[in-house]
């Protein structure tokens, strides 16, 4: 017996703003990674970059200007000489924790090891 449903505008749900905003931010390649990065500690720019291997420095950049905007981290400077820059979770960036361990252990049970969106 088949049952006949509608598939009007009642019927679906629209995604939550929220979920719709953190996927806009943490949809893109390479955000994740930088603060699961800088969950432990402050981090040097060139500290980063190593410690993310494929992550182009333009890259890494651009995505640390982003979490900037975004109110999840801040760029320091570091008196010199030499001068160096370092970048550090605010209170909002390091509320993401749980969140990230979730994604980590969620991905380990239910991720085949080696698996990769990309060719990279």
């Amino acid at each position: 017996m088949a049952v006949e449903q509608s598939h009007g505008t009642d019927t679906c749900k629209k995604v939550d703003d929220g979920i719709t905003r953190v996927f806009q931010l943490f949809g893109k390649r390479w955000t994740g990674p930088i603060v699961a990065v800088l969950m432990a500690q402050p981090v040097h720019f060139a500290d980063l970059r190593r410690a993310i291997p494929g992550i182009s420095e333009r890259m890494l950049s651009d995505r640390l200007t982003e979490l900037g905007a975004a109110g999840l981290l801040v760029r320091e400077v570091d008196e010199g000489p030499p001068l160096r820059v370092s970048y550090r979770l605010t209170e909002s960036g390091k509320a993401l924790g749980p969140a990230l361990r979730e994604l980590g252990a969620w991905a380990q049970v239910h991720l085949r090891e080696g698996w990769q969106s990309g060719p990279c």
